[in-house]
């Protein structure tokens, strides 16, 4: 098979929108799919899976159902798999300039080895499409001439059989099998009306062709996909900020997955995502399942999901599956849309449950009906968000099925989320592929920025992402307005890729705070991606009245919300007045800072700064377990060295730590060594606290010094900004001295550097001695001492955190407070990789180090 050099290199990426060809899927094949394309000339491009690409052919006059046709197909260049899902605009300057259709598409069968058959000239194909059923030929003809050199001409022949048609004109069928709409309505980048007149024959209630005749040498494919339904646009619900209070509305809970409209006829089945694209290949044992069903001319509306050990779906969770583990797939199935090819859209919703509840009731995992209730709407949010759902979705349990956003859907939630346009990324200063992604909505033509995500990443993705980016360049800002400061450095790209992201609120500039990537998205146009506002639920009623009723409720319930599926109680407790940073504010920064801060509190012994009324009441330090913790905190015992045994606090996983913002813990402080080697300290933090009228450009002068002097004996140490006043000097240890003689080092290099500069620094505690120094603070390197942990907040003003940065950025740096909570979680996400990688970090405290220092040590 050809590669995708050819395709590449006649098009220009920065200006058109067509795929670049980054999703390689060998496992892909198996799938045809006709375009229409009116370029200089109207043609259809015929393109069949093969290879990990699309081998294509352009047809002038279009495939026929007639067998007495014989259209001409030439070959042209092999398209990327994801081409496939290409429909939009063309710009007229390009190759190919003009509008493309998805007219038909769908699994096809070959008879002997596609590929081999590619080769030799002769295709011999059972297409299962929309339009285009049964068997079909593809023959490569001979050059005739010296006009046909470097040309490949082939006939596209229908075979004469139960799907032959003699008045079978492809021009018949006007609308996108994919969205729905006409040329006229892509070329002008328009929605699909909700209905099209029909041209051509007219279609029976169970899908067969009136105009259909019988051959004597049918085909079982043509036979038995007969009933399939046909891909519709599915009903979508509207955003509002609280549910509805009268009767006549059922209420299920909303997931958190992929929206999958799955056709199915016997043995037949195709999955659908909402914009119409086939995915029955991604899903693994759910198409299978289903066939075993027999379902017969049913259309069913469901989510797949992954669903955690507390009964949640996780997108994150889903998007490993996709790619590793089908298994974990779930197919949550809420409405149906037709049954035994009988179309039931106009039956009311409790008449459609019924029908599906009683097809589905033999039904087994991984397929499962949704369960619907009846109640009190607002009982049902709060029950909803307090055991960290998405939301809810209200549906009238009387109407019906309408293939458009209503009011007849609404849904109301807990958790805020929703898509992206992924339009630039940000550097990074470090080794890291990005610093964050820009974010933008559509706002009618325009693309507004949105703010950035920086957290959430995990290594494979980033790299995934860079990836697309790289191949999507442009030099112009596709969004209207960025701001000076973010422009300035950003790079660009086309807009067509989709992030889903989860964030705790939008600035007053419709920009996310606190963002967490959680995945790519393929089922959206990015065209439709625009800002979710939560409207009134009714007419007329005001926003401003419906928040203050639902605070007014959620107040009667103790005030709770949920983040991360951790149980905050008094959410909007204000916790730092002076930056009015809020407990869920403080929780949802923890869960956007999870990823990079849970390795440095791995198998550590925490200690918290507890202010539960706030910084400016009364606080406390715990290292200790005690009564009133959430569950989700883990202690170990250990034994201390008056001799006593104590369960000490740590931080294992993503809940331990949003749940610190649940008992108000506004700063960790870790350990020098973890728990499997608590003798064994792997971590020395020699802490720059300067005195009295010194500035910080001294103490940054002081750390480039002594990172300086333990450098000349191999001993690489790197800045953090603790958020005070000063910086730490981490060393990364091999494991290999005990606590005494650590503790003894760091005691004799902070008295070497007192003895060498005394008029800058001292090594002795008492303050009287350290007006206008710099306090090598060295006592942090004992057992059970302990200092703050990287990205951690300081219960100070400003709510500042403290943060790792390179020794270049630091030259820079004008505070140890740089970083707040108030700062984009992006941009502290990505000092990350501002250090280098821990097993290159990691130092030995050896004799020859001692020695070229000329310390003295006593150890304890």
């Amino acid at each position: 098979m050809a590669d995708l050099a050819t395709y590449r290199t006649k098009r220009d990426f920065t200006k058109t929108q067509e795929p670049d060809g980054d999703i390689a899927k060998a496992e892909a094949d198996g799938f045809f799919v006709v375009q229409k394309h009116d370029a200089s000339r109207l043609h259809y491009d015929f393109r069949l899976a093969i290879g990990g690409v699309l081998a294509s052919w352009a047809v002038t006059r279009g495939p026929s159902l007639d067998p007495s046709d014989k259209r001409l197909a030439v070959r042209t260049e092999d398209h990327p798999i994801d081409y496939a899902d290409f429909e939009g605009i063309i710009p007229k300057d390009e190759y190919g300039g003009g509008t493309v259709m998805v007219w038909d598409r769908g699994p096809f069968v070959a008879e002997g080895d596609p590929a081999e058959g590619l080769k030799e000239g002769k295709l011999s194909l059972i297409l299962d499409g929309t339009r285009l059923k049964g068997g079909f030929s593809l023959v490569r003809m001979k050059p005739r001439d010296k006009r046909d050199r470097g040309r490949e001409n082939w006939l596209l022949i229908k075979k004469d059989d139960a799907a032959a048609e003699e008045t079978g004109d492809v021009r018949d069928a006007e609308v996108s099998v994919q969205t729905g709409r006409t040329m006229q309505e892509i070329a002008q980048d328009k929605p699909a009306k909700t209905s099209h007149p029909k041209k051509g024959a007219k279609t029976t209630a169970k899908g067969a062709t009136s105009g259909t005749r019988s051959r004597a040498k049918d085909t079982k494919a043509a036979a038995k996909s007969s009933r399939l339904p046909a891909f519709r646009r599915p009903q979508l619900a509207t955003l509002v900020d609280d549910p509805p209070e009268d009767g006549g509305w059922i209420f299920e809970t909303k997931f958190d997955g992929y929206r999958i409209l799955t056709a199915c006829d016997g043995d037949q089945v195709v999955c659908y995502t909402r914009s119409g694209k086939d995915w029955t290949a991604k899903f693994g044992p759910i198409p299978d399942v289903l066939r075993r069903l027999k379902l017969k001319g049913a259309l069913l509306d469901g989510e797949v999901i992954v669903t955690g050990k507390d009964g949640r779906s996780d997108f994150s969770a889903l998007q490993n599956a996709l790619k590793s583990d089908q298994s974990a797939l779930s197919y949550v199935v809420f409405d149906i849309l037709a049954s035994d090819g009988e179309d039931l859209t106009e039956r009311p919703l409790t008449r459609r449950k019924t029908v599906l509840n009683r097809i589905l009731k033999r039904a087994k995992a991984p397929i499962h009906v949704s369960t619907a209730i009846e109640g009190d709407g607002d009982r049902i949010v709060r029950l909803a968000c307090r055991r960290g759902f998405e939301g809810i979705v209200a549906k009238r349990a009387k109407a019906a099925y309408r293939a458009q956003r209503s009011r007849d859907w609404l849904k109301i939630k807990c958790i805020k989320r929703q898509e992206f346009v992924i339009g630039g990324w940000s550097p990074s200063s470090t080794k890291r592929p990005f610093a964050s992604l820009l974010l933008g909505v559509y706002e009618g033509e325009k693309l507004r920025y949105a703010g950035r995500v920086g957290a959430g990443f995990d290594d494979d993705q980033l790299q995934e992402i860079a990836d697309k980016l790289k191949r999507r360049a442009r030099k112009t800002p596709p969004f209207a307005d960025v701001p000076a400061e973010i422009a300035r450095r950003a790079k660009w790209v086309r807009p067509d890729l989709v992030a889903e992201v989860r964030f705790a609120e939008m600035t007053r500039d419709g920009a996310v705070r606190h963002a967490v990537f959680e995945g790519l998205r393929g089922d959206k146009p990015a065209h439709d991606i625009v800002a979710e506002r939560p409207l009134p639920l009714k007419a007329g009623k005001s926003t401003a009245k419906s928040t203050a009723n639902r605070e007014k409720t959620m107040s009667e319930t103790d005030s709770e919300t949920t983040v991360a599926g951790v149980r905050l109680t008094h959410p909007d407790r204000v916790l730092f007045p002076q930056m009015d940073v809020t407990k869920t504010a403080l929780a949802s920064y923890f869960d956007a800072i999870a990823d990079v801060m849970l390795p440095e509190l791995a198998d550590r012994p925490v200690s918290l700064v507890r202010c539960p009324e706030g910084r400016q009441k009364s606080c406390f330090f715990q290292k200790h377990a005690g009564a009133g913790l959430p569950d989700a905190f883990t202690t170990k015992p250990i034994a201390e060295r008056s001799g006593a045994t104590k369960d000490y606090l740590f931080v294992a996983d993503r809940k331990a730590l949003v749940s610190c913002a649940q008992v108000g813990a506004l700063e960790l402080h870790i350990w020098g060594s973890r728990f499997d080697r608590l003798e064994k300290p792997d971590r020395m933090v020699f802490d720059l606290d300067p005195g009295d009228s010194v500035a910080f450009a001294d103490v940054r002068r002081a750390a480039f010094d002594l990172a300086e002097v333990l450098r000349s004996a191999g001993l690489a140490s790197y800045p953090l900004l603790t958020g005070g006043k000063g910086i730490h000097l981490v060393l990364t240890l091999e494991r290999r001295q005990n606590w005494s003689e650590v503790t003894g080092f760091a005691r004799a290099f902070a008295a070497k550097m007192e003895a060498l500069d005394p008029d800058r620094f001292v090594a002795a505690m008492a303050k009287r001695k350290r007006s206008g120094r710099i306090f090598i603070d060295h006592f942090r390197n004992q057992f059970g001492s302990t200092a703050i942990a990287p990205f951690s907040p300081r219960a100070r003003e400003g709510a500042p955190v403290a943060v790792p940065v390179g020794w270049d950025q630091l030259e820079t740096i004008k505070s140890a407070a740089t970083f707040s909570l108030k700062t984009d979680v992006a941009d502290i996400a990505s000092q990350a990789n501002a250090w280098p990688g821990e097993a290159d970090r990691r130092v030995r405290l050896s004799a020859t180090a001692v020695e070229t220092l000329g310390l003295t040590i006593e150890t304890d």
